[in-house]
C-alpha cells in the first residue's frame, strides 16, 4: 500500500504541471478549516496528525501551524513525513484603543518561537480582536466605529516594526494582515500602518476574504501594494453574507462566521483570475494560502475543492499566457 507521504507528492505532481501560472509559488493551506480555534464547536475536533495527513492527502504542499498541532523537531517531522513544509506561524497581538498591550510584543515573539522551531518560512501578525470591532465588522468604514487613537497608532508602528526586524535577522519573513473585527482591518487602516512602517521588513498578508469584508478591492491593494505583498490567504466570501454585515442583519464577525461568511474557492464574489493575473504579471514567489474558517460541509472536501479549483486557474492563466 503506497504510504501517504508518497500519494501526497504524487497529487501535487498532477496538480502543479509545467506551463501553470506562478510556477515559483508554494501552495498551502490554513487548518482552522478542520480545528477553529475561536469557535470550537462548528465542527467536532481532529487529531493533528490526521489533519496534517488530510492537508497532504489533498494536495497542500505546506500549511500554517494549527491547534495542538506538536512543536520543535516533532512538528519537523511530522511534516516530512508527510512532504510538507511549515509555511507560517499567525500570531494575534493584544491591543485595546490605545494600541498593543505591554505584552503584545512578547506574544510575538513567543509566536516567532514557534516559527524557528518548526523551521517555518513567515511569521503572519494580526491584531486580535475586540469586541467593538467586532460589532462593525462588515461596516468598519462608517464613521461611528471605533478606532485606535494617534498614541495607539504609534504604539502599534512600534511594535510591529521590532517584532518584523527581529524576524528578518532570523532569516524569516514578516508579514502584517489586515483583519476584519481588529483594528486594522479597511484599507485606509492598513495605509496608515503601511506608511508608518519600514518596508524592506514589514511586508503585507494580503486576506484576500478579510480585504473584501473590509471593504477593499483584491486586485486594486496588489497594485497599490505591489512587491510588499509578499504573502497570500485565498479565500472566497460569501456576498449575501456580506451584505448582512454590512446592513447589521449580521451582528457581528462570530454571527457571519457562523453564517458561514468564508466559502469555498469558486463559489463566492472573489475576483480570483485578477487576484492571480496581478501576481503573476510580478513573478510571485511567496505562499497562497487556500483559507477557509469555516464549512457548511466536511472540512477536507472544502479543501480539497479549493486546491482543485486554484489548480484549474493556475493552468488556465498559464495556457493563457503561452497563447498570447
Amino acid at each position: 500500500m503506497t504510504d501517504p507521504a508518497a500519494r501526497g507528492h504524487d497529487l501535487r505532481r498532477r496538480l502543479r504541471r509545467p506551463g501553470d501560472a506562478l510556477p515559483r509559488a508554494s501552495i498551502g493551506t490554513v487548518p482552522i478549516l478542520w480545528n477553529n480555534v475561536d469557535l470550537t464547536d462548528l465542527a467536532p475536533e481532529t487529531a493533528p496528525l490526521t489533519v496534517l495527513d488530510e492537508i497532504s492527502r489533498t494536495g497542500y504542499e505546506g500549511t500554517q501551524e494549527g491547534r495542538a498541532f506538536p512543536t520543535g523537531p516533532a512538528l519537523r517531522e511530522a511534516l516530512a513525513t508527510r512532504g510538507l513544509r511549515l509555511a507560517e506561524v499567525y500570531a494575534a497581538l493584544p491591543v485595546t484603543q490605545d494600541g498593543p498591550t505591554d505584552d503584545a510584543l512578547e506574544v510575538g515573539r513567543q509566536r516567532l518561537a514557534v516559527l524557528l522551531d518548526g523551521d517555518g518560512d513567515v511569521l503572519v501578525a494580526a491584531l486580535d480582536g475586540t469586541p467593538e470591532r467586532s460589532r462593525a465588522s462588515g461596516r468598519a468604514t462608517d464613521p461611528d466605529v471605533p478606532r485606535l487613537t494617534d498614541a495607539g497608532w504609534q504604539r502599534l508602528a512600534a511594535v510591529v516594526d521590532r517584532l518584523a526586524a527581529e524576524t528578518v535577522a532570523a532569516a524569516k519573513r514578516f508579514a502584517w494582515h489586515p483583519h476584519t473585527g481588529t483594528y486594522v482591518e479597511t484599507p485606509d487602516e492598513l495605509e496608515r500602518l503601511a506608511e508608518a512602517t519600514d518596508p524592506s521588513t514589514v511586508g503585507i498578508c494580503l486576506d484576500v476574504g478579510h480585504w473584501i469584508v473590509g471593504g477593499g478591492d483584491p486586485v486594486h491593494a496588489l497594485d497599490r501594494y505591489g512587491a510588499r505583498v509578499t504573502h497570500l490567504h485565498l479565500k472566497d466570501v460569501d456576498p449575501d453574507v456580506v451584505a448582512g454585515m454590512r446592513s447589521g442583519d449580521v451582528p457581528d464577525f462570530e454571527a457571519a462566521l457562523r453564517r458561514r461568511v468564508f466559502t469555498e474557492l469558486g463559489a463566492g464574489c472573489l475576483d480570483l483570475t485578477g487576484v492571480l493575473h496581478a501576481l503573476a504579471d510580478r513573478d510571485f514567489d511567496g505562499w497562497l494560502m487556500v483559507e477557509q474558517d469555516t464549512s457548511w460541509g466536511p472540512p477536507s472536501e472544502s479543501a480539497a475543492i479549493g486546491r482543485r479549483v486554484l489548480a484549474n486557474e493556475l493552468r488556465r492563466l498559464g495556457c493563457g499566457a503561452a497563447g498570447g
